[in-house]
């Protein structure tokens, strides 16, 4: 599903040195958590797996895409392909929950009886059926997390990442987003998971991929995660 082979990333504008020689493989189905340091090199994997970045050196391949090559007009079939959640949650705050998640089936050009029987699918899924005419400002920040979740998993996603998706929340609110990615994994979903919580590491026991200063430090199923790497 994903493959970095001997990746380095320079930004060129400041000669910042991103990733240097970063290699590993997610397998369909599996579980696995980016932590490190801020500036560890998580941000940029992050970027390279949307193609909002290329790799200076290497390859990077993100569901049968390569993203060193991928041409502009094929960028959206890579990311519609992709689930993301982000720690800010990006809700439109003039939609309605319904209206926010189907918003995501509107621009790929779902139909609208599809639409109908889809969107109260993944609100089930995330816990939120009730909630479905109500408005961003009427739901907690745990609440507006889980429409996050549901938008990127509308469209069955083959790759859900989710970028800190758990930074603005308290510890309650956290465990509820990592039941419910955990559920969707065991669905089937491929989670790529961007954190620094380590107590959430240590408790869902996925494989761990440590970045340090741009380099991957430690790769270990159901490993703990010690930010003093």
């Amino acid at each position: 599903m994903i493959t970095f082979d001997h990746v380095s990333k320079i930004y060129e504008d400041n000669n910042t040195v991103a990733l240097q020689d970063v290699s590993f493989t997610v397998e369909k189905g599996e579980f696995v958590f980016l932590v490190g340091h801020s500036g560890a090199g998580k941000s940029s994997v992050i970027r390279m797996l949307l193609c909002e970045e290329r790799p200076t050196s290497g390859t990077v391949t993100v569901n049968g895409f390569d993203i060193g090559s991928l041409p502009r007009k094929q960028i959206p079939a890579l990311r519609r392909s992709l689930g993301v959640v982000f720690q800010d949650f990006r809700l439109l705050n003039n939609r309605t929950v319904y209206d926010n998640v189907a918003f995501a089936m509107n621009i790929i050009g779902a139909p609208s009886k599809v639409v109908r029987r889809r969107v109260p699918e993944v609100l089930s899924l995330v816990d939120l059926a009730h909630k479905a005419r109500a408005y961003p400002s009427q739901l907690s920040g745990g609440e507006q997390q889980r429409v996050s979740m549901a938008r990127a998993l509308v469209n069955h996603p083959a790759i859900l990442i989710a970028d800190e998706p758990t930074g603005n929340l308290d510890i309650k609110r956290s465990d509820e987003i990592m039941g419910i990615l955990e559920k969707i994994n065991q669905n089937g979903t491929t989670v790529v998971m961007a954190t620094h919580a380590d107590q959430i590491v240590d408790a869902m026991k996925k494989r761990v991929i440590t970045l340090d200063m741009g380099s991957i430090v430690r790769d270990e199923e159901k490993g703990g995660y010690n930010i003093g790497v």
